[in-house]
C-alpha cells in the first residue's frame, strides 16, 4: 500500500510499506454531487436558509460589499461570484459593487493570483479592494466584542448598504470551522481586532480545537463581529479532495454557515484505533500548504492523532517560506519552545504580537513531540532557524522517524491534513 501525499501543486509519494499503518482520509469524496458546480451554488441560492434571496435583499440598495476570499484559500470563487454579481443586479441593476478581498493577518494577494481565483473577465470587470488590517485610516470602530477587544473593520464593509460574503467551510484548528463570520473576523478586521481575538488565553482554550464551536471563545467574538457589521448573507461551499464543489450553502451568515459545518463533520471526522507513535500529515497541498505560517493547521491533525512523545512529519512544500516575519523570528531567537510558550501565555490581551497564535500552537505541539518538516529544499534553512527538523522527502522523514521511535512504531497517516477533524479521545 503506498499514498500520494498533497505537496504544492502536484503531490510527494510515500513508497514505504503501509501495510501495518492507519491511514485517516475525509469522506466527502461520498457527497456525491447532484448538480455541476455552478448549478450547487444556483440551487442554494435559489433556497437560501433562514433568509430572503440575494437579489430581495439588493432591491433599493445602491452600494454592496462583497467579502471574497484571498489567495490562501482555494475558494472555487470563479462559481460563486458571477452568480452572486448577477443576482445583485438582478434586484438592484445600478448597485455599486465592491469585491473585498478578505487578507485578515496575510500578504496582499496579488493581480495574477486575483485572476486565478476569479478569472480575468470578472478581474478587469470589477471594483476590488484588498483589505489591509494594518493600514488603520482604512478602517473604522464599529463596536466593542465580547472579549473587550475594539471591533474595527475595513471602511468598504462598514460603509455598503449591503454586505455580503463568499466562502468555504472546513475544519479550522482553533476557530472550529473556517467560512461564515470568519469572513469579517478576521477577514476584514484592522489588526487591533484580530490581535485582541487571537490572544493568548483564548488560543489556550481547550474549546479553542479543530470542529468545536460550541464554547470557543473566538467563535463567540467572530459572531459577534459579523452582526456588528451587519454581515447579511453568505454563500459557503464544501469542497472535495480536488478542491471542487461538492455542496454550497447560501442564507443566513449563522445557520446557514452552521447547516454546512454539521454536514461536514459528518464526512470529515475521523479516529485512529490507536494513537501514532509517528503521524504524517499534509496541509492539501497548493494553495494552502504555501508557507511554514499556514501549514500550522495540518500539524495540529497529527498533533491529535498522536501519542505522546511522538514524531509527526508535515509534508507542505512552503515554497513561500515562512509566512510572517514575527511568527519566524518569534521561534528562531527563542531559548526553546518551552520558554517561549510560558512568555505567550504571560501576554495581556491588548499587548498580542502579530502571528503569537500561531507561534503559540505551534509551540505548544513541538513542546509535546519532535516535528519534521518536508518542504522545498530552499526553506531548509529556515526549518532549521524555527528549531524544527528537515527532511528532503517523506520516505527520508520516516526513516529518521522510525530510527527515533523504531521499526514497530505504530504508524498514523493523514494524507490531508486540513479535510480531517481527529477526534482527541480514544
Amino acid at each position: 500500500m503506498s499514498v500520494i501525499i498533497p505537496f504544492g501543486k502536484s503531490g510527494m509519494p510515500l513508497h514505504a510499506d503501509l501495510g501495518r499503518a492507519e491511514v485517516l482520509e475525509s469522506r466527502v469524496g461520498e457527497l456525491k454531487a447532484a448538480d455541476t458546480e455552478d448549478g450547487l451554488v444556483l440551487a442554494a441560492m435559489a433556497s437560501p436558509i433562514d433568509s430572503p434571496r440575494l437579489r430581495e435583499l439588493a432591491a433599493g440598495k445602491k452600494t454592496c460589499t462583497i467579502i471574497i476570499s484571498d489567495h490562501t484559500r482555494p475558494v472555487p470563487s470563479k462559481h460563486i461570484i458571477p452568480a452572486m454579481l448577477s443576482e445583485l443586479r438582478e434586484g438592484s441593476p445600478g448597485i455599486d459593487v465592491t469585491l473585498l478581498v478578505a487578507t485578515g493577518f496575510h500578504r496582499p494577494t496579488g493581480r495574477e493570483e486575483l485572476v486565478d481565483k476569479l478569472g480575468r473577465e470578472i478581474v478587469e470587470r470589477e471594483k476590488i479592494v484588498i483589505h489591509n488590517s494594518r493600514d488603520a485610516s482604512g478602517n473604522v470602530r464599529i463596536g466593542t466584542l465580547p472579549s473587550g477587544a475594539a471591533c474595527v473593520i475595513d471602511k468598504v464593509a462598514a460603509q455598503a448598504d449591503l454586505l455580503v460574503a463568499e466562502g468555504f467551510i472546513e475544519p479550522h484548528f482553533f476557530a472550529g470551522f473556517s467560512g461564515g463570520r470568519k469572513s469579517v473576523l478576521p477577514g476584514v478586521c484592522d489588526q487591533v481586532t484580530v490581535l485582541g481575538n487571537h490572544c493568548s488565553k483564548f488560543i489556550d482554550s481547550p474549546y479553542a480545537r479543530t470542529g468545536v464551536l460550541d464554547g470557543n471563545p473566538l467563535h463567540k467574538d467572530m459572531l459577534a463581529a459579523a452582526k456588528m457589521a451587519h454581515l447579511a448573507y453568505i454563500v459557503n461551499v464544501i469542497i472535495d479532495e480536488e478542491k471542487h464543489v461538492a455542496a454550497a450553502f447560501a442564507g443566513d451568515p449563522v445557520t446557514a454557515h452552521r447547516r454546512g459545518c454539521d454536514l461536514l463533520l459528518k464526512y470529515c471526522q475521523v479516529q485512529p484505533e490507536r494513537r501514532g507513535d509517528i503521524v504524517i500529515s499534509s496541509n492539501g497541498g497548493y494553495p494552502l500548504d504555501q508557507n511554514i505560517y499556514q501549514s500550522v493547521k495540518g500539524l495540529t491533525a497529527a498533533e491529535a492523532a498522536a501519542a505522546p512523545g511522538a514524531v509527526l512529519i508535515m509534508v507542505s512544500s512552503c515554497s513561500d517560506g515562512h509566512g510572517g516575519e514575527s511568527f519566524y523570528r518569534a521561534l528562531r531567537d527563542c531559548v526553546s519552545p518551552q520558554k517561549l510558550t510560558e512568555e505567550i501565555l504571560a501576554t495581556p490581551q491588548d499587548r498580542t504580537r502579530p502571528d503569537q497564535w500561531e507561534t503559540q500552537i505551534l509551540c505548544r505541539v513541538l513542546c509535546k513531540h519532535h516535528v519534521i518538516y518536508v518542504t522545498d529544499p530552499a526553506q531548509r534553512k529556515t526549518v532549521e532557524d524555527m528549531k524544527i527538523a528537515w527532511a528532503p522527502d517523506v520516505d527520508a522523514a520516516l526513516e529518521e522517524a522510525r530510527r527515533i521511535k523504531g521499526a514497530d512504531a505504530h504508524l498514523v497517516v493523514i494524507p490531508n491534513g486540513i479535510s480531517v477533524m481527529v477526534r482527541e479521545s480514544v
